[in-house]
């Protein structure tokens, strides 16, 4: 397997378990059932939340992206829908449940392992002063 693909995988998984455990709405029963909606969330996400998002794309003009959120939640409670074991108690739990995933996420993403080279980031320039006093790189 792709190790981009595991990485953001477990990323996916960790975000959604600390979602369970903090949102009393977000429900995963086992080690097992969180794995598969790690998995499942991700396919949708990647597969059916587009064509969602274009097809809702009046709305999220008009609402000026927060039907964003609204398009969210339903991906999220689908995969809620499809995997045994993870549950939402309500459509607010839902969009909430998907905000905090993809914010867990980020942070993970921020602050979790190295950088790939090449990657959006900082850029640190070692800039010296030479011996005859001009800059150099």
């Amino acid at each position: 397997m792709n190790v981009r693909f595991l990485a953001h995988w477990l990323t996916t998984g960790v975000a959604l378990g600390v979602t369970a455990w903090l949102l009393p709405g977000v429900e995963v029963t086992s080690l097992a059932a969180l794995a598969v909606a790690a998995l499942v969330l991700g396919l949708v996400n990647a597969f059916i939340r587009p064509a969602l998002l274009l097809l809702t794309l009046p709305f999220t003009v008009l609402s000026l992206g927060l039907f964003y959120f609204v398009v969210n939640g339903l991906a999220f409670g689908l995969a809620a829908a499809i995997v045994p074991g993870f549950g939402v108690t309500s459509f607010f739990s839902a969009i909430l449940g998907a905000f905090m995933v993809g914010l867990v996420s980020w942070f993970i993403g921020i602050f979790g392992g190295p950088r790939r080279p090449g990657s959006q980031g900082s850029v640190v320039v070692d800039v010296r002063r030479g011996g005859d006093g001009r800059w150099e790189r």
